[in-house]
């Protein structure tokens, strides 16, 4: 069963937040509210997030903070933050989300189909690198069971778990390069970047998987995810 991904959403209006999980909830997947800066950097702490969408005018902490204390977490800075704002001040205002490490920066009133494409997107792409990593995992066990039991018998259930791995990647394989050639036509750059990025991971996976193959020599370490 494919797990969902989650999706933080920062406002502190719950008739906002409310508007939001209306808007994505055709997307089927899981949505997690909070209503302050500090409360979606508690969520954060124990959470895997694909996407978040922040509001800007918060009391307090607001939504460039936030944005800020994500931004320095090993754990949290890499995962794509859209601001939602009910104010235009300008390119200077929109600078500094973008400065803040916003992949997109939107103003409220947004065109809902608009957003939960976006959303789509994110989503999309943290369940490729999800199954990427999976794929990586197995791959390292499966170095780590035919360097302990050798030849005979290990050697045919590794050539199996070989096969079903090369299988499952290239499933992977097939679904990223629909999604790339989708964003290709999209002015999302960010989301391209993403993309490409995950594009680079799987070519380095296929390189360790094809190095694993009988006769090509030693496999070299597979991509950490």
């Amino acid at each position: 069963m494919v797990q969902k991904a989650k999706i933080l959403l920062v406002d502190d209006r719950p008739e906002n937040l409310l508007a939001l999980e209306a808007i994505l909830s055709a997307l089927d997947q899981t949505l997690v509210r909070a209503s302050s800066g500090e409360e979606a950097l508690k969520a954060l702490l124990t959470d895997d997030f694909a996407v978040i969408l922040l509001d800007v005018q918060m009391p307090g902490m607001d939504g460039f903070e936030t944005a800020a204390h994500i931004k320095r977490r090993e754990r949290t800075r890499d995962i794509p933050i859209i601001f939602l704002t009910a104010i235009n001040h300008g390119p200077h205002h929109t600078f500094r989300g973008y400065a803040a490490g916003a992949v997109d920066y939107i103003s409220k009133p947004f065109d809902p189909w608009v957003l939960r494409a976006k959303v789509s997107v994110f989503v999309e792409l943290y369940m490729k690198n999800c199954q990427l990593r999976e794929q990586a995992s197995l791959l390292r066990l499966q170095l780590e069971g035919g360097h302990a039991e050798g030849n005979g018998q290990g050697a045919k259930d590794s050539a199996g778990l070989l096969a079903e791995l090369s299988a499952r990647l290239a499933a992977v394989e097939e679904q990223a390069e629909a999604l790339s050639k989708q964003l290709d036509e999209s002015s999302d750059t960010a989301a391209v970047a993403t993309a490409a990025h995950l594009e680079r991971k799987l070519t380095g996976l296929r390189r360790a998987l094809d190095a694993l193959e009988p006769g090509t020599g030693s496999a070299p370490v597979p991509p950490q995810g």
